[in-house]
């Protein structure tokens, strides 16, 4: 409107100059009103195309962002239909451009992505004076998902009273829905990792590593003997490393944790610094072996499937090894980062009970303070779980609690926020807090 206001006053103003006979003022007006009509209709006709172009822009965003949901499943002329209509349903200054068109294409390089062009004609009021009749109007739009990837470590309670009140079927059944959700979150292989760290007071590493160079063999020896005579002629030696069951305690000094903190950061073992080893155990309650991140979700379900609950509980030992599969170091490589991607490592710690046992302290029933200030530390904040979120590893804690013990200040504070912490009073809600966590771990995956 404002448009047509305009034209109208300045053809009033040029009917009066050229009623105009005073002097030379008619001849001068001749001389200049070409140039001069010229500049003014091409403001008016750039003012109109800029119009025209910020509604072209607006329309192809919104469509870009409405196929990108359909995307997938369509084929490339279905794509192409679809982002047409959308794009002309919502266009608002379609009446003032011919010719519109509207160009697709998707792909799944480095992530999925929609990008939209549209191309329009608008033809000009002035500038046609000057031989250009029509203006070309192009704008275009891009949406992208899915080009972050999710690395995540399943660090799940294998402890004796997991047994009670159904809680370990219950986490079998929550924690294969979970891969499935995570699979489900994955187009292409390599988009999503998982990793299974099932942990009592030790963690099973695979008893086929023993002959790596980053396993301490001292305590195991001493311990694990053959021997042959009676008497005077009894003669001992160490058994075969081969008869080893996989299982690996705490790292650090025989008599305590190590100053150098090996038991709550995963520093490269270093054949010259036995504390910096892991130490092998015969432990009786060796639980089920921890599976490195893979996208082999079939063996997921066999390892999980295979979890039995025994022995005591060492959160500290099972932080560590999940963070230990996320980064890579003793039996596991973590496959190198795309830089084309942004990653989110995440690690899940699901619990029953309070720490009663590691390598140095406890007994196995009781709740050790000194095994929960490994895992956090309240006098100073340090600990695992202040490494592993320094390291930029978002922590979810689970606690099941279904025996009335005390609420896990230990596990509130290891969590990264107030909202990854979650007490549950029965065992079928970790079926339903895994679905949560699940479903907010694949939107942190699909988002743009």
């Amino acid at each position: 409107m404002q448009d047509y206001r305009f034209l109208h006053a300045l053809t009033r103003v040029l009917a009066s100059l050229c009623r105009c006979n005073r002097g030379n003022v008619a001849m001068t007006f001749a001389l200049a009103v070409v140039p001069v009509v010229g500049l003014v209709g091409a403001a008016v006709d750039y003012s109109r195309a800029n119009a025209v172009k910020a509604a072209m822009q607006d329309a192809l965003d919104a469509t870009a962002l409405m196929i990108s949901k359909t995307a997938s499943s369509q084929t490339p002329a279905q794509l192409a239909t679809s982002a047409t209509n959308d794009f002309l349903a919502l266009f608002t200054r379609a009446n003032m451009v011919t010719g519109t068109t509207v160009t697709t294409s998707y792909t799944t390089t480095n992530g999925s992505a929609v990008a939209l062009t549209s191309t329009a004609q608008m033809p000009t009021y002035f500038m046609g004076l000057m031989g250009q009749s029509k203006m070309t109007i192009s704008v275009s739009s891009t949406a992208k998902w899915g080009n972050a990837r999710l690395r995540v470590a399943l660090v799940l309670d294998n402890t004796g009273s997991m047994a009670d009140d159904g809680k370990i079927g219950a986490l079998q059944t929550a924690t294969n829905n979970l891969i499935t959700q995570l699979k489900g979150a994955a187009t292409n292989n390599g988009d999503v990792y998982v990793s299974i760290v099932p942990f009592a007071k030790d963690v099973n590493i695979g008893a086929n590593n023993y002959a790596a160079s980053y396993i301490d063999w001292t305590s195991w020896n001493s311990t694990n003997q053959t021997c042959s005579g009676y008497g005077y002629s009894r003669n001992c030696s160490a058994a075969s490393h081969t008869t080893w069951n996989g299982c690996v305690t705490d790292r650090g000094n025989t008599s305590s944790p190590s100053s150098a903190n090996y038991d709550e950061n995963t520093t490269t073992p270093n054949s010259s610094i036995t504390a910096s080893l892991f130490p092998a155990e015969q432990y009786s309650a060796c639980p089920q072996q921890i599976m490195g991140l893979s996208y082999d979700w079939n063996n997921m379900t066999n390892v999980v499937n295979g979890m039995t609950p025994n022995g005591a509980t060492n959160q500290p030992i099972g932080l560590i090894w999940g963070w230990m599969t996320l980064t890579g170091g003793g039996p596991f490589t973590a496959p190198a980062m795309d830089p084309n991607y942004t990653y989110s490592q995440v690690i899940i710690l699901l619990t029953d009970g309070l720490n009663t046992q590691d390598r140095w302290y406890g007994n196995g029933s009781s709740t050790s303070t000194q095994v929960d200030s490994r895992m956090y530390n309240s006098s100073d904040g340090s600990g695992a779980c202040a490494n592993i979120k320094a390291a930029g590893i978002t922590i979810y804690t689970v606690q099941v609690n279904t025996e009335g013990d005390p609420t896990s200040t230990l596990l509130q504070n290891c969590a990264s926020d107030s909202s990854k912490f979650f007490l549950l009073t029965s065992a079928s809600q970790i079926v339903t807090t895994f679905n949560a966590i699940g479903t907010n771990l694949t939107k942190l995956r699909i988002a743009n």
